[in-house]
């Protein structure tokens, strides 16, 4: 457990997923900043390079030019491969400390989507070189490589919502529309959670905000749900 200093003297990073902006966190860096976090809500080119690449000369640097103490433990917020990359950065060549993580739908074990829709011109050109690296079956997937949450708390929230028939024929078990719950799950994580919400949106949704600051501030997901 780590000794809490005041909100304000707590840095929350915010790392987007795969085709997003900053915008799409909003809600999350506004709600974050009205109960007093400081808050660094970090763009980078999702669709142009690889997840090394990514985070080696995009979201690390721009880490440290926001917090440029290398000591101090940051807090992190993350939606689907925002948290590929955060677990990227715990490999070699960087120096980074975590105190408490909410990773929101991460392909921690990748996505059956990748599989299934990969190989199609049109999803390529979509989703870029990383999102090719997303997959569970194919080559040596990257997602499944990269280290666990042992060195860190972590909570997970998985959505088991989704309005797209098409992507659906992806998926066995629940799922958000992009990835399946049994995909967000990482060895090491200290609480997981499954709300009724779909991947494109689930950081905008009341309850995931509200369950994401309970973690960072307690590190436990309230088991009283809206």
């Amino acid at each position: 457990m780590i000794d809490a200093p005041s909100l304000a003297e707590q840095s929350v990073i915010l790392l987007h997923g795969l085709a997003r902006t900053p915008r799409s966190l909003r809600a999350l860096e506004l709600a974050l900043k009205a109960h007093g976090y400081q808050v660094f809500n970090i763009g980078y080119p999702s669709r142009r390079h690889p997840v090394e690449v990514l985070a080696r000369d995009y979201v690390y640097p721009a880490i440290r030019a926001y917090e440029p103490d290398i000591e101090k433990p940051l807090h992190f917020i993350t939606h689907s491969m925002g948290g590929i990359l955060l677990r990227q950065m715990l490999t070699g060549g960087f120096n980074l400390k975590i105190a408490r993580a909410v990773m929101l739908a991460p392909p921690n074990q990748g996505s059956e989507l990748v599989d299934r829709f990969g190989r199609w011109a049109l999803f390529r050109a979509l989703n870029g070189p990383a999102g090719q690296q997303l997959g569970i079956a194919h080559g040596a997937p990257l997602c499944k490589a990269l280290p666990n949450a042992e060195q860190f708390e972590l909570g997970v929230i998985a959505g088991s919502r989704t309005y797209n028939p098409l992507l659906s024929w992806a998926f066995e078990g629940e799922h958000d529309g992009k990835v399946s719950v049994q995909s967000t799950r990482l060895s090491g994580m200290k609480a997981h959670l499954t709300l009724p919400v779909t991947h494109t949106f689930m950081m905008n949704n009341v309850e995931v905000i509200r369950q994401s600051m309970h973690f960072l501030k307690h590190g436990c997901f309230d088991s009283k749900r809206f």
